[in-house]
């Protein structure tokens, strides 16, 4: 387990706790799955705002990492910044390194293009183009220049993937705003594992669905972990712990900075964190 401000003890107006800096590995588990994501000091800005800072944190490959913590902690802009969606705001200065396989894609000098391929992301509220349920899929692999058949596949295969095939298969030629939440969710999954990406990030993908529709994104996360690195951000705990392997948990410092208290097993964090603040967290007293 890593830790970000130390053992048991200082509470949220410590100076440890305000010093948000990533710090030492905990008990050795073991050789693990190896890091797809390694993030170094990832610091954001905008404007003078700092919105999270010095996070360093290794997502494993094909397992799902969870990211919790209050409103505000930088959960969002940390996936945000991996798929360099922070490009796109005014101000905005990002800090720090993410490692994947060996290519620092924060660097200016990268292909932003070629990064949002590699790392799809899914947001909170479903958002299909106004065009067909295949046209939606087939956006990105159009753009890379599938064409025909070859398309036809690509369209079935994302969809068969994101377990929505045999519910659209018939009508494929109408509007994917047609589609029910939860199938506009798996229709954006679809779309962004069209271009074959090595990673998922998902920005509370199911808070905006009935529960119907959050038990099938969950049982989604579940088996693409096989063929995916998954990020998710949640405010749900519960959630958190169904479907992740491993969870980061955010909490604010007094300058509002954003900040990673402890990472390690999903099985940790919830039974036995290290950190107090975890503890209150997840225990429910604050957040």
């Amino acid at each position: 387990m890593i830790l970000a401000t130390g053992q048991r003890g200082p509470g949220p107006s410590s100076p440890a706790a305000a010093g948000p800096t990533a710090s030492a590995a905990g008990p050795d588990h073991g050789p693990g799955p190896a890091t797809k994501v390694s993030i170094r000091n990832l610091t954001v800005h905008y404007g003078t705002f700092c919105a999270v800072r010095n996070v360093t944190l290794d997502i494993p490959a094909n397992q799902v990492t969870a990211i919790i913590g209050p409103s505000g902690c930088g959960k969002s802009t940390v996936v945000r910044s991996l798929n360099r969606m922070t490009d796109l705001v005014p101000g905005a200065r990002v800090s720090g390194e993410a490692i994947v396989d060996g290519q620092n894609i924060l660097s200016p000098e990268v292909d932003v293009v070629d990064v949002r391929r590699r790392i799809g992301m899914v947001f909170q509220r479903p958002n299909p183009f106004p065009k067909s349920i295949y046209d939606n899929v087939a956006y990105g692999p159009r753009l890379h220049g599938v064409r025909g058949r070859a398309l036809d596949e690509v369209v079935e295969r994302a969809l068969r993937g994101a377990a929505l095939w045999d519910e659209v298969k018939d009508k494929l030629r109408q509007s994917a705003l047609a589609l029910s939440g939860g199938q506009q969710q798996r229709l954006c999954i679809a779309r962004a594992m069209a271009v074959e990406p090595e990673v998922i990030l998902m920005d509370e993908p199911a808070s905006a669905i009935d529960p119907i529709g959050t038990l099938r994104i969950e049982e989604l996360i579940s088996h693409l972990r096989a063929n995916y690195t998954i990020v998710i951000v949640t405010h749900n705990m519960q959630q958190a712990s169904r479907v992740s392997d491993l969870t980061a948990f955010f909490t604010m410092g007094e300058d509002r900075a954003g900040y990673l208290v402890e990472f390690g097993p999903t099985v940790e964090i919830f039974t036995n964190p290290r950190n107090q603040l975890t503890e209150d967290y997840v225990s429910g007293r604050f957040g």
